[in-house]
C-alpha cells in the first residue's frame, strides 16, 4: 500500500469533521410523534378496511 491511501483514509475517519448530536433528548416530542404515527396508521388501516367492505358490498349489489 503506498503512503497516499493511507494519508487519504485517515483524513476521512478524522473526529473533527464528525458533527456532535445533542445528548439531551425530549422525551415528550418522541411520545407526540409515536401518537402521531399510530394515528396515521390507525387511519390507513380504516380507510382499508373500510374501502374493502364498500367493495364487496358493490359487488353483493352487482350480483342480485
Amino acid at each position: 500500500m503506498s503512503t497516499e491511501s493511507l494519508n487519504r483514509t485517515s483524513e476521512l475517519e478524522t473526529p473533527s469533521q464528525f458533527v456532535e448530536a445533542p445528548k439531551r433528548v425530549n422525551v415528550d416530542v418522541l411520545k407526540q410523534r409515536l401518537l402521531e404515527e399510530k394515528k396515521k396508521e390507525k387511519v390507513k388501516r380504516t380507510i382499508i378496511l373500510s374501502s374493502v367492505i364498500v367493495s364487496l358490498g358493490a359487488l353483493t349489489m352487482l350480483t342480485y
